[in-house]
This record gives C-alpha cells, sequence and structure tokens, in this order.
C-alpha cells in the first residue's frame, strides 16, 4: 500500500468525508489523543514502518480553532510549513485538492518536551 498523497486525498479522505461508513481494507481509525505513537503500529491494519489511519481532528478548545494534538505522555508539534497538494494534471491545469503537515512527536510537556524520532504526516 503505497498512495500518493493526491491519492490519500481525493479518493481516500474525501471518501471518508463524503461518507461515514467508507471503509479502507488499508487505513482504521484512531484517537489519536488517547493513542501514544508506539501503540499505533499494532492498532494498523498494514505496515511495518509506515501506518494510515483516519483521525478526528479534536479542537483544544471547545469554541476556538487550535487542535488538540497532546496525549497522557507527550504532544504531536508542527514542524516547518504545510505543503500544498495538486493534482497530478499538468502544471498548466493543476489544482489545489489539499495540504499536508508534517509533526514530530515530543515525549512529557510543552516547552520542554523531549523530541522522539515519531514522525506524523497530517493530511486536510
Amino acid at each position: 500500500f503505497h498512495p500518493t498523497d493526491e491519492e490519500l486525498i481525493t479518493y481516500y479522505l474525501r471518501g471518508k468525508i463524503a461518507d461515514a461508513g467508507f471503509t479502507a481494507r488499508a487505513i482504521t481509525e484512531v484517537d489519536l489523543n488517547k493513542c501514544e505513537p508506539w501503540d499505533l503500529p499494532e492498532k494498523a491494519k498494514m505496515g511495518e514502518k509506515e501506518w494510515y489511519f483516519f483521525s478526528l481532528r479534536d479542537r483544544k478548545y471547545p469554541t476556538g480553532v487550535r487542535t488538540n494534538r497532546a496525549t497522557n505522555a507527550g504532544y504531536w508539534k508542527t514542524t516547518g510549513k504545510d505543503k500544498e497538494i495538486f493534482t497530478g494534471q499538468p502544471p498548466s491545469a493543476q489544482e489545489l485538492v489539499g495540504m499536508k503537515k508534517t509533526l514530530v512527536f515530543y515525549k512529557g510537556r510543552a516547552p520542554r518536551g523531549e523530541k522522539s524520532n515519531w514522525v506524523m504526516h497530517e493530511y486536510r
């Protein structure tokens, strides 16, 4: 299972958003705020070093727009800038279909967390 960024957004993510009953053989649902990164491999449907999950975004504050990315053991911190994902059509006809954000897991609490080797890519 090696989907492109475009496939993840246009087929899998849009399919899930359009139909809550949408299922993908290689992608399972998980609550990333209740699961530590080292527990994710056992929840995955397939894969040895890369896994794919559907997860709802949790708001940090009920009326706010900030996303809660904390777990019991640490937090996911964004790194770099978001990457725009375009359709694979010729450059003159490309269309923006989504965004990809890279996050790194830190053990402990911000701002003194200890950086780990766990990396996650969030598509939206």
